[in-house]
């Protein structure tokens, strides 16, 4: 359906590992963000992602955990669903990061202002895995079938962060992971 009516698009699928897990971190524009960012990977892999606790009411809560989300709890640090994130990428989970915690725009008022936290690169820090930026466009145009497309960058490079301490370290790839995920915006 996706790609019929979206006239869904995704580029640079050969540069996401094929086995093994990895965060993929992209930006923020829509609630929809997380299906086109996974479409590319079903079913050969199965995204899972940090919902906000917020989702986790019934029936939603049911079909938000059956899509691969686990809570986290915002507006405070948020250890368990660091430790659940950091678990399942070293089982193989590909985790799904939206690192400016939420959407960028939305409606009148907005109690979140989307900034770049260090929750992606953290977890790909802490696991030993790769982070790998993604850029997503036009899912914000659901009334006038705006095309979806979705970029995949290579994994950036954290190797060099190995003796840094992990705040300035998650810092640090937080930047890096920031800086890939808007050029790979701007090429879509």
């Amino acid at each position: 359906m996706a790609r019929l009516v979206f006239r869904y698009r995704a580029y640079g699928r050969e540069n996401l590992p094929s086995d093994g897990g990895y965060v993929l971190a992209a930006g923020h524009v829509s609630n929809l963000d997380p299906w086109p960012l996974g479409l590319a990977l079903w079913p050969r892999r199965f995204l899972r992602f940090m919902a906000k606790s917020e989702l986790f009411w019934f029936p939603l809560g049911l079909l938000v955990s059956a899509g691969g989300g686990f809570k986290v709890y915002r507006g405070r640090a948020d250890l368990a669903a660091i430790e659940t994130a950091v678990s399942l990428a070293r089982d193989g989970h590909v985790i799904a990061m939206f690192p400016e915690g939420t959407r960028r725009k939305k409606g009148l008022r907005k109690k979140w202002q989307a900034q770049a936290h260090t929750g992606a690169a953290r977890i790909a820090l802490a696991a030993g895995v790769p982070l790998v930026p993604a850029g997503i466009k036009g899912t914000d145009g659901l009334r006038s079938l705006r095309p979806w497309r979705v970029r995949y960058g290579t994994p950036v490079d954290l190797t060099d962060l190995a003796g840094m301490p992990p705040v300035e370290a998650a810092r640090e790839a937080t930047d890096r992971v920031m800086d890939a995920i808007g050029d790979l915006e701007a090429s879509l």
